[in-house]
């Protein structure tokens, strides 16, 4: 059961990361309004596959905004 929540925390973590990279993107900073904002969420799942194949590349990393 801990290693589902800590897979399910990971999961947020990385898409936190994925929607930071995006909204960074001028093109997206001038489109979306304040709503829009408030309904980006990171819990979302629907790419996630838990029982397919997985393509690791582990020479490309998601780079962490400070």
């Amino acid at each position: 059961m801990l290693s589902l929540r800590l897979l399910q925390n990971c999961m947020v973590f990385v898409n936190t990361l994925m929607l930071q990279q995006v909204l960074a993107q001028p093109h997206w900073a001038n489109r979306l309004t304040p709503r829009d904002r408030h309904a980006i969420t990171p819990l979302i799942r629907d790419h996630v596959n838990p029982y397919g194949r997985y393509d690791l590349d582990m020479e490309s990393h998601i780079p962490i905004l400070t």
